[in-house]
């Protein structure tokens, strides 16, 4: 413990940094440990005891809170530890509910969360989402978020999803029919001062809500990226001090104006007169769309029931059709093996390795960060792990020597002295300016010593050669 941080050195405060991340963790699993404790205490059934009062006259009972396979718990026994954690007994309530399903249905998660891997939050928002499961599907959730649990939390949430919808897809595809039932666009009306509320202000605004098919939806969305692009393309310039408006201008007046759909033609086809009709074109292009999806093979050969729509997350195989159901020209791009590698003797990285590393990884490899590639607009720079040498030897370009990175990262790794070695094309190992050392995976970011730092660095010499074509 430092006791006054204003005499620590720069190492001191980054290691007292890692350790209360640690120590905070560690509290919230005791938290849960502690209720867990007093569960056990009143899991006997106190109907059975002598003298009870019957639970129609109010009694106490055993209720089940969490999923199936956890224990019950007698109901009134909550009101006192509630009382203990300061705290609401419904809130108390909710965190047994996951603490159970932790427990029991997700060990391995658990066992994870007490040795400190990841925060207590995730793994109870695995454990709420996955409670509807049976207890064997739940094992195939376990399994996957425990082997992501050094990845960020969007990561492992990511994965969570994934999982318990392919665990259950009747289920999920239950979902997407409820769902479709409850289709709806709604115009509130402006509440009483909301045209002068400092907070929520619409004067001269107003809110659409909508909710509609997916493939309606992102069609919708293509249809004004499109519009919007072109008003901005055909703005006039800004003035003199002025600073050019945004896309999201442009998307909302592109929205507005397909309340218009004669004007939106006239524009498309360059002309004022709302009334001319648009000249036939038999050259017109068919829509265009182009998906990214990831599929995994069964022990029987055969595709599983699901997914992984880049940008837009797990998906069962009938809503990828869905997605595609508006387009008359489908074009499938060969599956991409990500076991091979390529190197050349250029200063760019090809295409083709930058799409290799950038499946591998799916999102910045710099230690615990959490941006996804395919959430955002910008594609990330691909630097080179070892820095490019013109007087160097061939093959210094490739998935060997190729580390995705967002611009904010690369420019640190630039100008501030952060080390990194590459050990293959999906594993690279971290130094920091001040010593905290890091290996980053495909399953995220694991904490290691300075002595398995030199370790790893005289693999990452022999396997550099390996990956070089």
């Amino acid at each position: 413990m430092i006791s006054d941080l204003s005499e620590a050195t720069p190492e001191q405060l980054l290691h007292a940094a890692e350790e209360s991340v640690r120590d905070a963790r560690l509290l919230e699993v005791r938290k849960l440990e502690l209720l867990l404790a007093w569960a056990d205490l009143h899991s006997g059934d106190p109907q059975a005891e002598p003298d009870a009062v019957p639970v129609k006259f109010g009694g106490p009972r055993l209720i089940t809170l969490g999923g199936d396979g956890t224990p019950e718990i007698q109901d009134l026994a909550l009101v006192e530890i509630a009382i203990a954690r300061h705290e609401g007994v419904l809130t108390t309530r909710n965190a047994l509910a996951d603490a159970f399903d932790l427990r029991h249905r997700l060990p391995k998660v658990w066992a994870g969360v007490r040795a400190g891997r990841c925060e207590v939050w995730v793994a109870r928002k695995v454990a709420r989402w996955s409670r509807k499961l049976d207890r064997h599907q739940a094992r195939l959730v376990d399994d996957a978020v425990a082997a992501a649990l050094d990845e960020a939390p969007a990561r492992i949430l990511t994965i969570a999803e994934a999982k318990i919808i392919e665990a259950d897809p009747a289920a999920h595809a239950k979902r997407i029919s409820d769902n479709r039932r409850g289709k709806g666009v709604w115009y509130p009306q402006p509440r009483p001062g909301s045209q002068v509320d400092d907070l929520d202000n619409t004067a001269g605004i107003g809110v659409v809500f909508a909710r509609i098919d997916e493939a309606d939806a992102v069609a919708h969305a293509r249809t004004v990226e499109d519009l919007a692009t072109a008003l901005a393309e055909q703005a006039a310039p800004p003035a003199d001090g002025e600073a050019p408006l945004g896309m999201d201008h442009w998307r909302a007046e592109a929205f507005a104006m397909l309340a218009d759909p004669a004007a939106v033609l006239a524009f498309l086809h360059g002309t004022d007169d709302e009334d001319a009709e648009p000249e036939p074109s038999n050259t017109a292009p068919a829509p265009a769309a182009e998906i990214v999806v990831h599929l995994a093979q069964q022990a029987d050969g055969t595709l599983g029931p699901l997914a992984r729509v880049e940008g837009l997350g797990p998906r069962l195989l009938d809503q990828v059709r869905d997605l595609l159901r508006r387009h008359t020209t489908i074009t499938l791009t060969p599956v991409i093996d990500l076991h091979t590698g390529r190197s050349v003797n250029g200063y760019e990285h090809p295409t083709d390795v930058k799409h290799r590393t950038e499946l591998r990884t799916t999102g910045d490899v710099f230690p615990h960060a959490t941006g996804l590639f395919t959430q955002h607009g910008r594609a990330p720079d691909h630097d080179h792990t070892t820095p490019y040498d013109k007087n160097g030897p061939p093959g210094q370009t490739g998935d060997h020597n190729d580390t995705p990175l967002s611009r904010h990262h690369h420019r640190a790794k630039t100008h501030l002295g952060y080390t990194v070695l590459q050990l293959g094309p999906d594993r690279w190992v971290w130094g920091t300016p001040h010593g905290l050392y890091r290996l980053v995976t495909g399953s995220g970011t694991t904490t290691i010593t300075r002595a398995e730092y030199h370790l790893l660095e005289e693999q990452a010499i022999v396997l550099a050669g390996d990956y070089a074509a």
